[in-house]
């Protein structure tokens, strides 16, 4: 399977913004089907990883070996995040703009980790997982399973670590660049994490 990656100069060009992230004129159709397109392969990549052990592609009629005997991970909040993952992807390239996504979410590991093996960042950190059929497989299989990656955003993740006990306090050291704050307000801790949610630097978007 080739990854695909229908983001690639959806917004070169469109360079009609005043301040970062600020349009004059609406998206083209061409860029509102390349982000849906990579949304819904983004939900699927996640979405296998919590439920597949096998037939990633779905070629064959799903069996209940297919299925993983343990579920773990949070598929009510995965939509979320990639969304937010393709309209951030679609700003940075629009204005040319080095930020960070901080994310604060429990299980939304598949998310991130859909998000970057759909980039090819993932499968260049780790060879072993292709981006073909069997890659996915292995993807999939190995997502909150044993000797596989756990269902957070793990250090073995070519992305951005963010617990969400400490959500907060990642928001403060995220300072220096512009950043998407995104968190669960029920895990925060005070102190630092108190301190790097309220900080001006860092409005609630």
């Amino acid at each position: 399977m080739e990854s695909p990656r229908p983001l690639k100069n959806l917004s070169k060009g469109s360079g009609d913004s005043q301040q970062p992230g600020v349009r004059k004129s609406p998206l083209s159709a061409e860029q509102l089907r390349g982000m849906d397109a990579y949304w819904r392969a983004a939900n699927y990549l996640s979405v296998g990883q919590i439920y597949l052990f096998d037939n990633p592609l779905l070629k064959e009629p799903l069996r209940r070996e297919h299925i993983k005997p343990r579920l773990l991970g949070h598929w009510g909040t995965t939509p979320g995040l990639n969304f937010i993952y393709v309209h951030l992807n679609r700003v940075i390239k629009d204005s040319d703009l080095n930020m960070i996504y901080v994310t604060g979410p429990g299980h939304g590991g598949p998310g991130l980790v859909a998000n970057v093996y759909l980039e090819g960042t993932y499968s260049e950190v780790y060879p072993n997982i292709s981006e073909d059929a069997e890659g996915m497989k292995k993807l999939f299989k190995q997502f909150s399973f044993p000797g596989g990656i756990p269902s957070h955003v793990a250090p073995e993740t070519p992305a951005r670590v963010s617990w969400p006990c400490a959500a907060g306090a990642h928001a403060e050291r995220a300072a220096p660049s512009p950043a998407a704050w995104l968190g669960s307000p029920r895990r925060f801790w005070p102190g630092r994490e108190s301190a790097g949610f309220e900080s001006p630097a860092h409005p609630r978007w």
